[in-house]
Protein backbone atom coordinates (compact mmCIF):
# COMPACT_ATOMS: atom_id res chain seq x y z
CA UNK A 1 0.00 0.00 0.00
CA UNK A 2 1.30 3.21 -1.24
CA UNK A 3 2.80 5.57 2.15
CA UNK A 4 0.82 8.75 2.22
CA UNK A 5 1.82 12.11 3.90
CA UNK A 6 -0.61 14.95 3.49
CA UNK A 7 0.96 18.22 3.12
CA UNK A 8 4.38 17.24 2.90
CA UNK A 9 6.69 20.30 2.57
CA UNK A 10 8.59 20.70 -0.36
CA UNK A 11 8.06 24.53 -1.66
CA UNK A 12 6.34 27.91 0.00
CA UNK A 13 2.58 27.77 -0.84
CA UNK A 14 1.26 30.79 -2.68
CA UNK A 15 -2.22 31.19 -0.43
CA UNK A 16 -5.04 28.86 -0.82
CA UNK A 17 -4.63 27.56 -4.23
CA UNK A 18 -2.26 24.89 -3.89
CA UNK A 19 -2.21 21.09 -1.65
CA UNK A 20 1.03 18.56 -1.42
CA UNK A 21 -0.10 15.32 -0.84
CA UNK A 22 3.24 12.98 -0.68
CA UNK A 23 2.74 9.40 -2.14
CA UNK A 24 5.52 6.87 -1.58
CA UNK A 25 8.32 9.96 -1.14
CA UNK A 26 6.32 11.83 -4.30
CA UNK A 27 5.15 14.81 -4.11
CA UNK A 28 1.82 15.17 -6.17
CA UNK A 29 -0.71 18.39 -6.67
CA UNK A 30 -3.60 16.20 -5.09
CA UNK A 31 -6.40 17.92 -3.11
CA UNK A 32 -6.70 15.13 -0.25
CA UNK A 33 -6.34 11.55 0.44
CA UNK A 34 -9.74 10.62 -0.15
CA UNK A 35 -9.51 11.49 -4.00
CA UNK A 36 -6.18 9.74 -4.13
CA UNK A 37 -8.05 6.79 -3.11
CA UNK A 38 -10.31 7.57 -5.64
CA UNK A 39 -7.49 7.86 -8.11
CA UNK A 40 -5.95 4.66 -7.23
CA UNK A 41 -9.28 3.00 -7.69
CA UNK A 42 -10.13 4.23 -11.07
CA UNK A 43 -12.19 2.89 -13.52
CA UNK A 44 -9.84 2.27 -16.97
CA UNK A 45 -11.62 1.06 -19.82
CA UNK A 46 -9.95 -0.77 -22.32
CA UNK A 47 -10.16 2.06 -25.24
CA UNK A 48 -8.81 4.45 -23.04
CA UNK A 49 -5.66 6.52 -24.32
CA UNK A 50 -3.43 7.44 -21.39
CA UNK A 51 -1.05 10.40 -22.12
CA UNK A 52 1.46 10.57 -19.42
CA UNK A 53 4.67 12.76 -18.96
CA UNK A 54 6.63 14.69 -16.50
CA UNK A 55 5.48 18.16 -16.07
CA UNK A 56 6.92 20.70 -18.53
CA UNK A 57 7.44 18.00 -21.47
CA UNK A 58 5.26 18.66 -23.98
CA UNK A 59 1.63 17.16 -22.24
CA UNK A 60 0.09 20.27 -24.13
CA UNK A 61 1.82 19.95 -27.22
CA UNK A 62 0.60 16.02 -27.23
CA UNK A 63 -2.84 16.51 -26.40
CA UNK A 64 -3.20 18.57 -29.51
CA UNK A 65 -1.87 15.83 -31.48
CA UNK A 66 -3.57 13.40 -30.08
CA UNK A 67 -6.61 15.31 -30.27
CA UNK A 68 -5.92 16.06 -34.12
CA UNK A 69 -5.58 12.56 -35.09
CA UNK A 70 -8.49 11.19 -33.11
CA UNK A 71 -10.79 14.11 -35.25
CA UNK A 72 -9.14 13.35 -38.86
CA UNK A 73 -7.77 16.87 -38.76
CA UNK A 74 -10.69 18.30 -37.94
CA UNK A 75 -9.73 22.02 -36.74
CA UNK A 76 -12.61 23.19 -35.69
CA UNK A 77 -13.89 20.29 -33.61
CA UNK A 78 -10.51 20.79 -32.10
CA UNK A 79 -11.05 24.23 -30.59
CA UNK A 80 -14.70 23.11 -29.24
CA UNK A 81 -12.86 23.97 -26.03
CA UNK A 82 -10.01 25.14 -24.43
CA UNK A 83 -7.14 23.18 -24.25
CA UNK A 84 -7.63 22.48 -20.62
CA UNK A 85 -11.13 21.82 -20.79
CA UNK A 86 -10.97 19.29 -23.47
CA UNK A 87 -9.06 16.19 -21.79
CA UNK A 88 -8.96 15.77 -18.10
CA UNK A 89 -6.08 15.04 -15.98
CA UNK A 90 -6.22 12.02 -13.93
CA UNK A 91 -4.87 13.30 -10.44
CA UNK A 92 -5.47 17.16 -11.10
CA UNK A 93 -8.34 19.93 -9.65
CA UNK A 94 -8.06 23.32 -10.95
CA UNK A 95 -8.93 26.03 -9.30
CA UNK A 96 -11.51 27.27 -12.50
CA UNK A 97 -13.34 24.24 -12.17
CA UNK A 98 -16.10 22.54 -9.62
CA UNK A 99 -14.94 19.06 -9.58
CA UNK A 100 -11.61 17.36 -10.06
CA UNK A 101 -10.77 15.92 -13.54
CA UNK A 102 -11.03 12.45 -12.29
CA UNK A 103 -15.09 13.29 -12.09
CA UNK A 104 -15.03 14.54 -15.31
CA UNK A 105 -13.58 11.67 -16.91
CA UNK A 106 -15.85 8.88 -15.23
CA UNK A 107 -18.85 11.13 -16.76
CA UNK A 108 -17.19 11.18 -20.26
CA UNK A 109 -18.18 8.93 -23.42
CA UNK A 110 -15.67 6.81 -24.82
CA UNK A 111 -12.82 6.73 -26.37
CA UNK A 112 -11.45 9.05 -23.46
CA UNK A 113 -8.08 10.84 -23.91
CA UNK A 114 -7.01 10.97 -20.26
CA UNK A 115 -3.26 12.79 -19.29
CA UNK A 116 -1.57 12.56 -15.83
CA UNK A 117 1.70 13.19 -14.92
CA UNK A 118 1.93 10.02 -12.26
CA UNK A 119 5.30 8.19 -12.16
CA UNK A 120 4.49 4.76 -13.58
CA UNK A 121 4.18 2.81 -9.87
CA UNK A 122 1.75 5.10 -9.02
CA UNK A 123 -0.66 4.76 -12.12
CA UNK A 124 -3.77 3.33 -11.46
CA UNK A 125 -3.96 -0.57 -11.71
CA UNK A 126 -6.63 -0.95 -14.27
CA UNK A 127 -4.90 0.87 -16.56
CA UNK A 128 -2.62 -1.69 -16.37
CA UNK A 129 -5.54 -4.48 -16.51
CA UNK A 130 -7.33 -3.26 -19.34
CA UNK A 131 -3.85 -2.76 -21.25
CA UNK A 132 -4.90 0.94 -22.06
CA UNK A 133 -2.51 2.17 -24.85
CA UNK A 134 -0.20 4.63 -23.15
CA UNK A 135 1.67 7.65 -25.08
CA UNK A 136 4.69 9.17 -22.87
CA UNK A 137 6.38 11.84 -24.07
CA UNK A 138 10.37 12.95 -22.14
CA UNK A 139 11.86 15.89 -22.85
CA UNK A 140 15.63 16.93 -21.68
CA UNK A 141 15.90 17.43 -18.34
CA UNK A 142 17.74 21.41 -18.47
CA UNK A 143 15.05 22.47 -20.83
CA UNK A 144 12.15 20.64 -18.73
CA UNK A 145 13.61 22.46 -15.17
CA UNK A 146 13.88 26.03 -17.06
CA UNK A 147 10.21 25.39 -18.22
CA UNK A 148 8.70 23.89 -14.91
CA UNK A 149 10.37 26.86 -13.24
CA UNK A 150 8.95 29.82 -15.56
CA UNK A 151 5.38 27.51 -14.94
CA UNK A 152 5.64 27.54 -11.40
CA UNK A 153 5.91 31.69 -11.73
CA UNK A 154 2.83 32.55 -14.08
CA UNK A 155 0.45 29.63 -12.38
CA UNK A 156 -1.20 30.62 -8.88
CA UNK A 157 -1.76 26.95 -8.08
CA UNK A 158 1.54 26.17 -8.38
CA UNK A 159 4.18 26.81 -5.53
CA UNK A 160 5.95 30.40 -5.59
CA UNK A 161 9.58 28.75 -7.06
CA UNK A 162 11.33 31.95 -5.24
CA UNK A 163 13.96 32.13 -8.26
CA UNK A 164 16.00 29.98 -10.22
CA UNK A 165 18.73 28.97 -7.95
CA UNK A 166 16.37 27.64 -5.30
CA UNK A 167 13.95 25.63 -7.69
CA UNK A 168 17.48 24.19 -9.61
CA UNK A 169 18.27 23.17 -6.04
CA UNK A 170 14.68 21.80 -5.50
CA UNK A 171 14.08 19.78 -8.78
CA UNK A 172 17.58 18.48 -8.79
CA UNK A 173 16.75 16.90 -5.48
CA UNK A 174 13.52 15.42 -6.35
CA UNK A 175 11.62 18.03 -4.50
CA UNK A 176 8.88 19.82 -6.71
CA UNK A 177 5.40 18.51 -7.88
CA UNK A 178 5.44 15.09 -9.71
CA UNK A 179 9.33 14.19 -7.64
CA UNK A 180 12.06 13.04 -9.79
CA UNK A 181 12.63 13.80 -13.00
CA UNK A 182 14.97 10.99 -13.22
CA UNK A 183 12.77 8.99 -11.42
CA UNK A 184 9.89 9.36 -13.68
CA UNK A 185 12.11 9.18 -17.06
CA UNK A 186 13.44 6.04 -15.92
CA UNK A 187 10.13 4.28 -14.51
CA UNK A 188 8.28 4.87 -17.49
CA UNK A 189 11.25 3.76 -19.97
CA UNK A 190 11.13 0.51 -17.97
CA UNK A 191 7.28 0.15 -17.74
CA UNK A 192 7.57 0.30 -21.92
CA UNK A 193 8.56 -3.28 -22.20
CA UNK A 194 5.86 -4.84 -19.84
CA UNK A 195 2.84 -2.79 -21.14
CA UNK A 196 1.56 -0.66 -24.17
CA UNK A 197 3.56 2.26 -24.08
CA UNK A 198 5.10 4.63 -26.57
CA UNK A 199 7.74 6.45 -25.57
CA UNK A 200 8.62 9.47 -27.26
CA UNK A 201 10.94 12.56 -27.28
CA UNK A 202 9.62 15.92 -27.71
CA UNK A 203 13.32 16.96 -28.96
CA UNK A 204 12.65 13.76 -31.64
CA UNK A 205 9.17 15.66 -32.33
CA UNK A 206 10.48 18.99 -32.81
CA UNK A 207 13.05 17.73 -35.28
CA UNK A 208 10.91 15.79 -37.23
CA UNK A 209 7.27 15.73 -36.50
CA UNK A 210 6.31 14.04 -39.27
CA UNK A 211 8.14 10.96 -38.95
CA UNK A 212 6.83 10.78 -34.65
CA UNK A 213 3.35 11.34 -35.57
CA UNK A 214 3.63 8.44 -38.32
CA UNK A 215 4.91 6.20 -35.44
CA UNK A 216 1.84 7.32 -33.16
CA UNK A 217 -0.34 6.36 -36.38
CA UNK A 218 0.77 2.83 -36.17
CA UNK A 219 0.48 2.91 -32.15
CA UNK A 220 -3.01 3.97 -32.26
CA UNK A 221 -3.60 1.62 -35.79
CA UNK A 222 -5.25 4.74 -37.38
CA UNK A 223 -5.06 5.40 -41.39
CA UNK A 224 -5.12 8.70 -42.27
CA UNK A 225 -4.15 10.97 -45.64
CA UNK A 226 -1.03 12.40 -46.36
CA UNK A 227 -3.32 15.95 -46.88
CA UNK A 228 -4.48 15.24 -43.00
CA UNK A 229 -1.01 14.27 -41.79
CA UNK A 230 0.31 18.04 -42.97
CA UNK A 231 -2.38 19.59 -41.75
CA UNK A 232 -1.63 17.92 -37.76
CA UNK A 233 1.73 18.76 -38.20
CA UNK A 234 0.71 22.53 -39.22
CA UNK A 235 -1.65 23.01 -36.81
CA UNK A 236 0.10 21.55 -33.97
CA UNK A 237 3.08 23.85 -35.03
CA UNK A 238 4.73 25.77 -31.97
CA UNK A 239 3.77 28.93 -33.85
CA UNK A 240 0.27 28.16 -35.20
CA UNK A 241 -0.77 26.77 -31.49
CA UNK A 242 0.58 29.84 -30.01
CA UNK A 243 -1.86 32.17 -31.71
CA UNK A 244 -4.44 29.72 -31.29
CA UNK A 245 -6.73 30.83 -28.08
CA UNK A 246 -7.99 27.38 -27.70
CA UNK A 247 -4.66 26.20 -27.29
CA UNK A 248 -2.15 28.51 -25.64
CA UNK A 249 -4.40 28.79 -22.60
CA UNK A 250 -5.10 32.35 -22.67
CA UNK A 251 -9.04 31.75 -21.88
CA UNK A 252 -8.29 31.39 -18.50
CA UNK A 253 -8.18 34.08 -15.67
CA UNK A 254 -5.05 35.53 -14.70
CA UNK A 255 -5.75 34.77 -11.44
CA UNK A 256 -5.41 31.39 -12.86
CA UNK A 257 -2.52 31.68 -15.73
CA UNK A 258 -0.76 35.25 -15.48
CA UNK A 259 0.89 35.46 -19.12
CA UNK A 260 2.39 38.91 -18.39
CA UNK A 261 4.40 36.78 -16.16
CA UNK A 262 5.54 34.36 -18.29
CA UNK A 263 3.50 33.09 -21.65
CA UNK A 264 2.40 29.73 -21.22
CA UNK A 265 3.41 29.02 -24.55
CA UNK A 266 7.04 30.27 -24.08
CA UNK A 267 9.63 29.44 -26.38
CA UNK A 268 9.51 25.63 -27.01
CA UNK A 269 12.96 24.94 -27.97
CA UNK A 270 15.10 22.87 -27.25
CA UNK A 271 18.93 24.06 -25.73
CA UNK A 272 16.76 27.46 -23.75
CA UNK A 273 18.42 26.05 -20.76
CA UNK A 274 22.07 27.48 -22.04
CA UNK A 275 20.50 31.08 -21.58
CA UNK A 276 19.67 30.39 -17.60
CA UNK A 277 22.21 27.84 -16.50
CA UNK A 278 25.81 29.01 -14.87
CA UNK A 279 28.51 27.22 -15.64
CA UNK A 280 29.09 25.72 -12.63
CA UNK A 281 25.19 24.42 -12.69
CA UNK A 282 25.84 22.93 -16.27
CA UNK A 283 28.86 21.11 -14.89
CA UNK A 284 26.92 20.46 -11.49
CA UNK A 285 23.73 18.84 -13.42
CA UNK A 286 25.93 16.96 -15.35
CA UNK A 287 27.85 15.07 -12.68
CA UNK A 288 24.15 14.49 -11.17
CA UNK A 289 22.70 13.17 -14.31
CA UNK A 290 25.61 10.56 -15.03
CA UNK A 291 24.99 9.68 -11.20
CA UNK A 292 21.24 9.07 -11.44
CA UNK A 293 21.50 8.00 -15.12
CA UNK A 294 24.20 5.41 -15.10
CA UNK A 295 23.06 2.03 -15.72
CA UNK A 296 19.92 3.33 -18.04
CA UNK A 297 19.72 2.81 -21.79
CA UNK A 298 17.98 6.13 -22.24
CA UNK A 299 19.72 9.44 -23.73
CA UNK A 300 18.70 12.65 -24.24
CA UNK A 301 19.45 15.65 -26.67
CA UNK A 302 19.87 18.52 -25.23
CA UNK A 303 19.48 20.42 -28.37
CA UNK A 304 19.00 20.23 -31.74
Amino acid sequence: MAKIEKNAPTMEKKPELFNILEVDGVPLAVLSKELWDKICNFPARPDDLILATYPKSGTHWMQEILDMIQNDGDVEKCKRFPSLDRHPFLELKFPHKEKPDLEIALEMSSPRLIKTHLPSHLIPPSIWKENCKIVYVARNPKDCLVSYYHFHRMASFMPDPQNLEEFYEKFMSGKVTCGSWFDHVKGWWAAKDRHQVLYLFYEDIKKDPKWEIEKILKFLEKDISEEILNKIIYHTSFDVMKQNPMANYTTLPTSIMDHSISPFMRKGMPGDWKNYFTVAQNEEFDKDYQKNMAGSSLTFRTEI
